[in-house]
């Protein structure tokens, strides 16, 4: 029977470049950025590094083809490289693949790093035309505000919610996402937002508008990994370690047959059931302390809470406007600002979500940090559209 990896891998060193629009970098540029800092926390020499994976997106406007443009980079010399692609969730995908290894005993020490560069290669985020060519080749039937907007009408629809209460909530979660990405110089979109605004904003796709919606970044964001006893040897007391790492894919239920009624994620649902399971959490609403989910859009982040068991069921809406979720509230969600704000660069999102929560960890999150420092957090990465998705959740912990 499988028992998983809790406890079997320690992070020794994160990294993460500033989000935006990185004109004067290109994708290799922001690896090294994100590699220098890791390396500096982790004290360890680059030639310890044993082997290394590469997550990103849309590598046809980026890396382009192989894990080479990281090896290049980065001049890891003849070690194993692997390049990922798993939508959204590349980055998380990428820590898998270094967990694993270490965990096996395959490797002693390996890097994983999530990268995407896309502001100045043409490509776009919302559904308009002239968004890009390369959008148009691979989805030209869809858009992602279009599919998610979905999800908030069957959301309310199945919980009878009204509008005016569904974008009130939605334009919370908005709001919040910037006011903590004030706090954050490494965030993309930093300035803060009222709810007027958010309310007033064009719609985009109803009933999400402008604010709703996160776009596209540049950056990079890694981490290195171990097993426990070489992380104590190299000096790391008490390293936060992974408790669990699961991913779930869509297996075609929910676009093929009626099962599914559009108001959650199911992939969430399941990666989350196994990575509790791994990890012990028996009631996460009162065991974690730190969330970061993928939040590209407003009403993802509020259906999240109740497929992570954290909220329930139809209750989200009443917990983010409480300010469960906020800064200073009980359970934090997007102290960093998110997609939204932190920013969005494909494959290095998912690696972003659990720098935010290391550097919590360790005390070094600088104006955001938490007076109580976090036992447990959580990162959802969430790849694909609503009903042909890819989920990674990931608890880290001491």
């Amino acid at each position: 029977m499988a028992i998983g990896i809790r406890d079997r891998v320690a992070i020794i060193g994160m990294g993460c470049t500033r989000f935006g629009e990185r004109w004067d970098m290109n994708a290799e540029d922001l690896m090294v950025e994100a590699f220098i800092e890791a390396l500096d926390t982790s004290g360890i020499e680059k030639v310890q590094i044993d082997a290394a994976w590469l997550g990103t997106g849309i590598e046809e406007q980026s890396v382009g083809k192989s894990a080479v443009p990281l090896s290049t980079a980065l001049r890891l010399q003849s070690i194993p490289v692997t390049r990922v692609e798993n939508y959204c969730a590349s980055g998380t995908e990428a820590l898998r693949g270094a967990a694993y290894a270490v965990a096996s005993g395959a490797v002693d020490i390996a890097l994983a790093m999530g990268v995407e560069k896309l502001k100045d290669t043409g490509y776009g985020g919302l559904p308009q035309r002239g968004r890009g060519t390369l959008n148009n080749m691979i989805w030209p039937n869809i858009s992602a505000p279009g599919c998610f907007a979905q999800v908030a009408t069957a959301y309310a629809s199945r919980h009878g919610v009204d509008r005016a209460d569904m974008k009130r909530a939605m334009a919370h979660i908005s709001v919040k996402s910037h006011a903590n990405a004030g706090r954050n110089p490494k965030a993309h979109l930093r300035s803060a937002l009222t709810m007027d605004a958010v309310l007033n904003a064009p719609i985009i796709a109803e009933p999400l508008g402008l604010y709703d919606c996160c776009g596209v970044s540049d950056g990079a964001a890694c981490a290195i990994v171990t097993r426990p006893e070489i992380a104590e040897a190299l000096g790391h007391r008490d390293p936060v370690r992974v408790k669990s790492l699961q991913l779930a894919g869509s297996s075609g239920v929910e676009a093929q047959f009626n099962a599914w009624d559009g108001s959650h994620f199911a992939t969430t649902r399941a990666a989350v059931k196994r990575a509790y399971a791994e990890a012990g959490v028996t009631n996460p609403r009162d065991e974690i302390d730190l969330l970061e989910v993928h939040d590209c859009f407003s009403v993802t982040e509020l259906v999240t809470m109740e497929d992570l068991g954290i909220s329930p069921e139809g209750g989200a809406i009443r917990d983010v406007l409480d300010g469960f979720y906020d800064a200073d509230g009980a359970m934090p969600c997007q102290i960093d600002g998110g997609l939204k704000c932190f920013g969005h660069p494909v494959g290095a999102s998912g690696l972003r979500m659990l720098y935010e929560i290391y550097l919590q960890m360790h005390g070094q999150a600088g104006e955001r940090q938490r007076k109580d420092i976090p036992r447990l957090g959580l990162s959802h990465n969430l790849g694909g559209m609503p009903h042909q998705s890819v989920c990674a959740v990931a608890l880290i912990g001491r």
